[in-house]
């Protein structure tokens, strides 16, 4: 990777300013070609080029290449709001990722993302630079900005940005203090589905939904989308979402998500975003209580859809579930195979590029989010555009979203009750035995996890584009855990090494009325916490494991941490100090929990290494959240289904958690307490 290469990230820094604006703190500039100059500023184009070149410390020449036209970027005007779930956009998306990722080097790349900068869409253009950026062999381990520091738009109560503007006309950008965000400023607990915003509304949490479709595109070029076990991953990492909302709510004494599947009924939940877009210059649309879905039919956007057309799909769906197989685009049957079939389903289901029949089977969740974002103005009658939903980035904030994959959810789950349950054999490990697990909890009681609210800052200044410059803190209170550590001790039986999986779950012990829940349902409330390999020495072993070595999350800098503050200047270390930026956030790997203590059960199994490996070298590769993220170019680290040993229906006699255990797992009682105390994080780890 040549020096050069970073300066490709000051296109991140002020997306909606022209190019040739300095950029950075230290006022870096692209030196273009006139050519490169949009046509708004083309009259004087030498005139402002020398007037903006002055004074900066260092100008990045940007060579003039041949390129395609980028006029089918223009289908989508500079002030509008973007979205992938949009068929228009997405189609618009593909095509220009297709461009970036087809330029022969880096220097051409570097020219066609510096053309096209002021001619697209400033939020169409980050996403589908990211995209390219993460998948060129020249450029993916550069480590991509925080998306919330790009667009604090779509993260941020708008009521900040006059704050914001205020501070920085009298505050020196040494001297100013974070502008703090409410904790409760989308709503009040009267609306009973507040009490979960702290969830939903998270920073990290959002970033991880954004940044995993950074990863998982699906429109593009081929070689991008079709990643090993994609389809089953989009599952795994959504059925994992769900279980995760879920063991909240039942910390906050709601019950479980109801799914949303009858399209024709109100809607009870309401969601007022309380977001401005600086780009589109206005407010995202709210979504009253008791909406009624209604066909959108909105020529601007292309869009036309019926609700009986989802609802065809819908059916057609369970049609392949119950018959075991799908019809391919050529008429063939293609059966949905034990390991195989999952992945075709999520192909499916999103339903990205690898659909092997979209003509068939319609695209399904796109639609339900864009129903669901245009359900305040379906024929575009009051000129709005979607609402929070219908965006990437946004769509976790609003609780519908939950209601809309508890029902995608229960459609895979549809066919994984169609596989054969795992006999014992299956689940056993022979002459492993875990006979104790422990959390070990600084000041607190053996087995008992803590949790309070924590303060962090992030600067928002590079998406911000007024002045003067310098740091404008954001300062988000959050949920967060005390650090501990797992000791689980295992005895090998048999005189040899022996290598193993190491499988950490947890869920809640009763259901929302207090009740003991059986295992088939238990099951799917499973949020996984850790998995890592053990060598197992004849005898017994004691296993120990920190939190935050968690193979489900980032590091807790990844979300709150401003990355050019610590990045390397030498290139060498450069790919060190990648961060895979998708993955769960560290601050929410443990539950809210209760004053009291909700009850939850540790899970804990060695699986047989020799079942679960996938021979493959993933040295120097960023391996932090591949439970839920994978590794990059490589195939999935686990050859078990994902979700092991949770993921079918229990074999017969088992009803209980207990019932389900062989003797290389074992189930230990936690306690998640919680202290309704703020504390802000201490200076030296803050921006």
């Amino acid at each position: 990777m040549s020096r050069g290469v970073t300066d490709l990230l000051y296109l991140f820094d002020r997306p909606s300013e022209p190019v040739f604006v300095p950029r950075g703190e230290n006022n870096v500039s692209f030196d273009i070609p006139g050519s490169y100059v949009a046509d708004r500023y083309r009259s004087n184009a030498v005139e402002i080029l020398n007037r903006f070149g002055e004074g900066t410390i260092e100008k990045i020449p940007v060579k003039e290449v041949s390129l395609p036209s980028f006029d089918f970027a223009q289908q989508l005007g500079r002030r509008e709001n973007f979205s992938l779930f949009i068929p228009k956009h997405r189609k618009v998306a593909g095509r220009l990722v297709e461009i970036l990722m087809g330029m022969r080097n880096y220097e051409d790349f570097l020219s066609a993302s510096v053309f096209c900068h002021d001619r697209v869409n400033p939020y169409l253009y980050i996403y589908c630079l990211s995209v390219a950026i993460l998948h060129r062999p020249d450029t993916q381990n550069l480590p991509l900005p925080s998306h919330c520091e790009v667009f604090p738009d779509k993260y941020v109560d708008s009521g900040i940005f006059a704050k914001a503007r205020e501070e920085a006309n009298v505050v020196p950008a040494g001297s100013r203090i974070p502008i703090e965000i409410p904790r409760d400023y989308t709503a009040s607990d009267l609306d009973e589905e507040h009490k979960v915003a702290y969830f939903r509304e998270d920073l990290g949490v959002n970033l991880h939904h954004w940044h995993w479709h950074l990863v998982y595109p699906f429109t593009g070029p081929r070689q991008i989308v079709q990643k090993d076990r994609r389809g089953e991953l989009l599952y795994y990492m959504h059925q994992q979402i769900q279980a995760r909302y879920n063991f909240e709510r039942f910390c906050n004494g709601l019950g479980r998500v109801k799914r949303w599947n009858n399209w024709r009924d109100p809607i009870p939940e309401a969601y007022f975003p309380k977001l401005d877009s600086l780009v589109a210059s206005r407010s995202w649309p709210a979504r009253p209580a008791n909406a009624v879905l209604k066909d959108v039919n909105r020529p601007a956007d292309q869009i036309q859809v019926d609700i009986q057309d989802m609802e065809r799909w819908r059916d057609r769906i369970y049609e392949v579930i119950q018959t075991g197989a799908i019809l391919n685009d050529k008429g063939e049957r293609v059966p949905l195979t034990e390991t195989g079939g999952i992945d075709l389903l999520g192909d499916i289901m999103e339903a990205s590029i690898l659909s092997p029949n979209p003509n068939l089977y319609g695209d399904l969740h796109n639609f339900m989010h864009v129903t669901l974002s245009y359900v305040h103005d379906p024929d575009h009658r009051y000129l709005e555009s979607f609402s929070p939903i219908g965006d990437p980035s946004t769509t976790m904030r609003d609780p519908v979203f939950y209601r809309l994959h508890q029902y995608v959810e229960d459609v895979f789950q549809q066919h994984k009750r169609t596989l054969q349950p795992y006999t014992q054999q299956q689940l056993g490990y022979p002459d492993v035995r875990v006979t104790d697990a422990e959390i070990v909890t600084p000041n607190a009681s053996k087995n008992v996890l803590s949790t309070f609210w924590q303060q962090s800052d992030v600067d928002m200044s590079r998406g911000l584009d007024f002045v003067p410059r310098g740091s404008v803190l954001a300062r988000y209170t959050h949920l967060q855990h005390v650090p501990y550590v797992y000791r689980i001790k295992v005895v090998n039986q048999s005189r040899t090494l022996k290598l193993g999986t190491c499988r950490i779950y947890m869920s809640p012990k009763t259901d929302e009325r207090g009740l003991p829940m059986p295992f088939r349902d238990q099951k799917n409330f499973m949020i996984e916490l850790d998995k890592f390999t053990v060598s197992l020495k004849p005898g017994e072993n004691q296993v120990e494991r920190k939190s935050d070595e968690s193979s489900v999350t980032i590091p807790f800098e990844r979300t709150f941490r401003n990355l050019d503050a610590g990045r390397p200047t030498d290139v060498a270390q450069l790919e060190e100090f990648n961060f895979c930026g998708c993955g769960w956030p560290q601050h929410m790997l443990i539950p809210k929990g209760t004053k009291e203590g909700l009850r939850s059960e540790l899970f804990v199994m060695i699986s047989n290494y020799d079942n679960d490996k996938v021979e493959q070298n993933v040295e120097g590769r960023c391996v932090n959240a591949m439970s839920y993220c994978g590794i990059r170019n490589k195939k999935y680290p686990d050859a078990r289904p994902m979700g092991f040993p949770f993921d079918r229906w229990p074999r017969e006699g088992v009803e209980t958690l207990n019932q389900f255990l062989t003797p290389n797992m074992i189930v230990k009682d936690v306690t998640i307490r919680h202290r309704d105390e703020v504390l802000k994080r201490p200076v030296d780890n803050a921006v």
